[in-house]
């Protein structure tokens, strides 16, 4: 399988996971790649991206399989798709890989906490401790809502006043089976701690790995 490594960024992150799709799909048709489509009555292309994002989190590591009709080479398609694709898309690299999406376990996620006046009193030491034990939260979930405990999907995290107003927070948090939606941290912060709640918050994907915590590719 034929895999492109690509990032997400500015006002790309706004582009639901079915937009982001469609874009791809144009992207290709413009720069000339033939992609090859299922047989039948409604033929579909061959492509897939790894974790689909939620509306308004960047990505430095999006990951998209796809299989193409001709014998392109691999190290000439990032710049051909680059010339055809909307600012905050850009392909990293393109390359062959076997590792399947299945195999993925953890990412890291960059979140900022900006607050309008300054960032409460003690607030590193309030949010260590919330995340410190026990964190249930609400969660939805196709059959309504259900309540749950994030403490166990989160490998790591490491919380930093970053600036006079702005708190960082650094984790490492389960990718699928089961997964951690990054913005149930902040339901958690807005919960247990609600004067803690920022006035704007920023996320960033930055890199996702295997079960052995081998970055995956």
């Amino acid at each position: 399988m034929s895999r492109l490594l690509m990032r997400k960024t500015g006002n790309a992150k706004y582009l639901s996971h079915l937009d982001l799709m469609r874009t791809m799909q144009r992207a290709f048709v413009r720069a000339g790649l033939e992609i090859k489509h299922t047989q039948g009555f409604n033929p579909h292309p061959y492509m897939s991206f790894a974790l689909p994002l939620s509306v308004g989190i960047e990505s430095l590591c999006e990951l998209m399989d796809f299989e193409l009709d001709d014998a392109t080479e691999l190290e000439r398609i990032p710049c051909t798709l680059n010339q055809k694709l909307p600012a905050g898309l850009h392909i990293v690299s393109a390359y062959r890989s076997e590792n399947k999406f299945k195999n993925i376990k953890w990412l890291d996620i960059f979140c900022e906490l900006y607050y309008d006046d300054e960032v409460p009193e003690n607030a590193v030491t309030r949010l260590q401790n919330i995340f410190s034990k026990s964190v249930v939260v609400e969660k939805r979930t196709k059959r309504g809502t259900a309540q749950i405990d994030i403490f166990p999907l989160i490998g790591s995290l490491r919380i930093n006043r970053t600036a006079e107003k702005v708190v960082a927070i650094d984790a490492r948090i389960s990718a699928q089976d089961p997964s951690l939606n990054p913005g149930l941290l902040i339901t958690a912060i807005n919960k247990y701690e609600q004067s803690l709640t920022p006035d704007f918050t920023k996320m960033e994907r930055r890199e996702i790995y295997d079960a052995d915590l081998k970055v995956f590719r």
